[in-house]
């Protein structure tokens, strides 16, 4: 008998599908290693490389886009090790305590440059750096996030699982934000009074990069691993690395919320600069302490408007489900861009706060839901192929949606460039300024558009994933 023929039976009580507490907040510690590890290089390569040491954005850019690249390939290495893997500890915990001690060690030595160096100089050490980086990276991250998609079998629970870790990354964002502000604090002020905005960037690695190696022990000690206690340690089979990419995008929901993804995280990360550039020389008229200053009022606005998006939309997927919280993340998205044009504005700088805080409320509600989409997406799969394959989807998604955020990335510093932006004037020309405005409102709504429609293909409703929850456990048992 197929397992597609079988009855439907009831399903868990919702009591024993509960996770701990400390497990969801151990889950939700590897938002630290993520934002950091992934982000932080991102956010200050401009500030450190452009702003101060003169670097061409082109360049930059280029870096960051080569450096996806090559995530995305370790991404898929690293998942399909995970999925594979039998140790006491688990397939997935060995790898995060690993890979999250490294990348802590490794992040101030991101930014150990001199000055002076050509330009071909910086951007050959900014390359070799990505090579030995980013494979530890993934040695965290692809672990981290296939053991969000199987800490529990319930639709709901995994939606709160996501919250729960959305809700903590706040913290790591907001670090984020204060960054720029920190390497121009007056501490790293060289003899001339201007910022030592080098020397600030390796001290806030520093910090941070201690932080990290102390989480990483934390979600290990904390942290465990359902599905392969239960399941896979005793009767899953070896996957082979082929099925990591080819297989895996053979599963039709799972293409449809990737093209969401893909299409949101591109449009984005398109225009990812030219915030903070709108506020250094639109607002604040190219000074760029001020700036900075305004980049962490921004960041607070956005930690607010983020935690209020995530019990909103949770609250959505509850009553409605999962594809019709996305759609409404995707639509209020769609305002906030275009409401970019009229928040960037030197005689209200204040309206800033609501550019950040509008964007940040759809950011935390999208990922909360896409993420909690991954679980559903492992059990259609499983009823198909009899296997519990979450590497392999967490790897895949990143392997095709960082090839996406490594066209866009690659792209904003050229779309900065196009615009006529020039980093040795304080004042910027009148075209320059409007450039940079209309395509941080434009950019973006292209790629929501796409994602919309992207998601109403989905078709894994709440209703769909009792049915294959229900055949999984007549099959192989509960968990």
């Amino acid at each position: 008998m197929n397992a597609a023929d079988l009855p439907l039976t009831r399903a868990l009580p919702p009591l024993a599908d509960r996770l701990p507490l400390k497990q969801k907040i151990g889950f939700g510690l590897g938002s630290v290693l993520d934002m950091w590890g992934h982000w932080l290089y991102p956010s200050l390569a401009s500030t450190v490389f452009n702003i101060f040491l003169g670097v061409a954005p082109g360049l930059i850019s280029t870096v960051q886009m080569i450096k996806i690249f090559i995530d995305a390939a370790s991404d898929a290495v690293f998942g399909w090790l995970s999925d594979n893997t039998r140790t006491r500890y688990g397939r997935r915990r060995p790898f995060i305590l690993v890979g999250g001690v490294l990348a802590g060690i490794g992040l101030p030595l991101m930014f150990a440059v001199g000055r002076g160096w050509t330009d071909m100089q910086y951007f050959s050490f900014m390359l070799v750096s990505m090579v030995i980086y980013v494979p530890v990276m993934s040695c965290f991250n692809m672990p981290w996030v296939s053991l969000g998609a199987e800490m529990t079998p319930d639709y709901h629970e995994r939606t709160t699982v996501m919250a729960i870790r959305n809700a903590i990354q706040k913290g790591p964002e907001l670090a984020m934000f204060f960054a720029a502000q920190f390497t121009t604090l007056a501490i790293f002020n060289q003899s001339n009074g201007k910022p030592d905005i080098l020397r600030g960037a390796q001290t806030y690695c520093a910090i941070l990069g201690a932080i990290m190696v102390a989480v990483s022990i934390a979600i290990f000690l904390l942290v465990r691993e359902r599905y392969y206690e239960k399941l896979v340690a005793r009767t899953q089979t070896h996957i082979p690395f082929a099925d990591t990419l080819w297989r895996t995008l053979r599963c039709r929901p799972f293409r449809h919320i990737l093209g969401m993804m893909l299409a949101y995280a591109t449009g984005t990360a398109m225009v990812g600069t030219l915030g903070f550039y709108a506020t250094v020389y639109f607002v604040c008229g190219g000074d760029i302490v001020q700036g900075a200053k305004w980049n962490t009022a921004m960041g607070l606005a956005g930690m607010g408007f983020g935690f209020a998006g995530i019990p909103f939309f949770t609250w959505i997927a509850r009553r409605h489900g999962k594809r019709v919280g996305l759609a409404a993340v995707l639509s209020l998205a769609i305002c906030a861009f275009i409401g970019d044009w009229w928040l960037y504005d030197p005689e209200r700088p204040v309206l800033q706060l609501l550019a950040c805080g509008f964007v940040a409320f759809t950011g935390a509600g999208f990922w909360t839901l896409y993420n909690a989409t991954l679980g559903d997406v492992v059990d259609y799969d499983e009823l198909q192929t009899g296997q519990r394959r979450e590497g392999s989807f967490a790897a895949c998604q990143s392997w095709i949606s960082k090839v996406g955020i490594a066209l866009g990335t690659g792209a904003s510093g050229w779309i900065l460039q196009f615009t006529g932006f020039d980093s040795k004037l304080d004042v910027q020309d009148p075209h320059a300024i409007f450039m940079i405005r209309i395509l941080l409102s434009s950019i973006p709504v292209i790629g929501l558009v796409l994602a919309l429609l992207s998601l109403l293909r989905f078709e894994l409703t709440e209703a769909r994933m009792a049915e294959i929850r229900n055949r999984l456990e007549t099959t192989r048992g509960r968990v």
